[in-house]
């Protein structure tokens, strides 16, 4: 993290639950943060509870707004770009699909326009997700050579995301000195996501309410990381291309093979983990709602930032889950979470 100190940094989509985790490692790292966002998403929100406004310049704004954007980029001159600003929620995007495209797409072509017109950027990462993948259904993980055509709003939003980044690559830095990424993760849990429709959230909050846990599809399997699994290789990416810009492309950043489970599994998983530590008796029931399609199964090959960067998880979903009943044990007790976010990273970077 020694490569962050005094680095400047913008990052778009700050006030989400990555990009609080995010902020809270950079921020660690003593690097000089500027946050461009919308409003926390959610309330409550983990970047309000950790008072992440105080440690980094929080400017909340629309990622739409191409002229405060650029603003912003002119006013902060960044070194690194991190662009997590999205709709992120796949049933959202079949509610809102025009909001999801206006701001999973138009957004992105605002923050690639805003990189181009600033010299003093260096490096660039666009976080997808692993929802970009025409979705076959099969077997073997997804490498990033493989055809992009996510099927819901949400997932083809975020591929045309790609598409749009390839594009202003191709169109105007290939002789430039900006690096150029993508980096595609899989499905992140972690202490503090309070969004709907995710299925950790849903757990804790059937656990603080002392109720079962709805469970919409059991049968679908999804590689399950640690929130800071990703985050760490996000970095670890704008580090790299950073100092060899060759190493510039597109990254899946997922778990290993055994840690894709369904999510009925995973339920149970948090259960077991739930009870062990607070005494309950939490169970889950299959209530399956007939919602709209979502994809039965999915998985990454990561062999790609395994060889180029050397990197490997750290957390399987089994330590996963027990930091995320610790976070919400710290905070259902009005504990100090942001000492709890500090130690869990120290201890995952150790």
């Amino acid at each position: 993290m020694s490569f962050y100190k005094n680095k400047k940094v913008l990052i778009t989509g700050h006030t989400g639950f990555k990009g609080s985790w995010m902020c809270q490692m950079l921020s660690m790292a003593g690097a000089d943060i500027t946050g461009y966002a919308l409003e926390a998403p959610t309330s409550p929100s983990l970047f309000d509870i950790c008072g992440l406004s105080k440690q980094i310049h929080s400017v909340i704004g629309d990622i739409r707004d191409l002229a405060h954007l650029q603003q912003v980029f002119t006013d902060c001159q960044p070194e690194i770009v991190i662009h997590m600003a999205a709709q992120p929620i796949v049933r959202e995007s079949y509610k809102n699909p025009v909001y999801t495209y206006e701001t999973n797409v138009m957004g992105t072509v605002n923050v690639m326009e805003c990189v181009r017109l600033t010299p003093s950027v260096k490096s660039f990462l666009n976080v997808t997700t692993d929802k970009v993948y025409r979705n076959k259904e099969w077997e073997w993980g997804y490498r990033e050579n493989e055809e992009l055509n996510g099927f819901d709003p949400y997932s083809n939003s975020k591929s045309c995301s790609e598409l749009v980044t390839s594009s202003y690559k191709n169109s105007f830095f290939m002789d430039s000195d900006t690096a150029i990424s993508t980096a595609r993760a899989g499905n992140v849990i972690g202490g503090g996501d309070f969004a709907a429709d995710r299925i950790i959230p849903d757990c804790i909050r059937a656990a603080q309410s002392g109720q079962n846990i709805i469970v919409r599809n059991p049968y679908s399997t999804r590689p399950y990381e640690h929130v800071l699994e990703p985050v760490s290789a996000y970095l670890m990416i704008a580090e790299a291309q950073y100092k060899d810009r060759s190493i510039a492309g597109n990254y899946n950043v997922g778990p290993d093979e055994t840690d894709c489970l369904t999510t009925g599994d995973l339920v149970t998983l948090f259960c077991q983990k739930w009870n062990q530590i607070c005494g309950d008796s939490l169970t889950w029931i299959d209530q399956y709602d007939g919602g709209p399609h979502e994809a039965n199964f999915l998985k990454l090959d990561c062999s790609r930032l395994k060889k180029t960067l050397g990197w490997s998880p750290r957390w399987n979903v089994e330590t996963a889950i027990e930091k995320v009943v610790e976070w919400s044990q710290v905070y259902f007790s009005n504990g100090d979470v942001n000492a709890c976010m500090q130690r869990q990273i120290t201890e995952f970077l150790k």
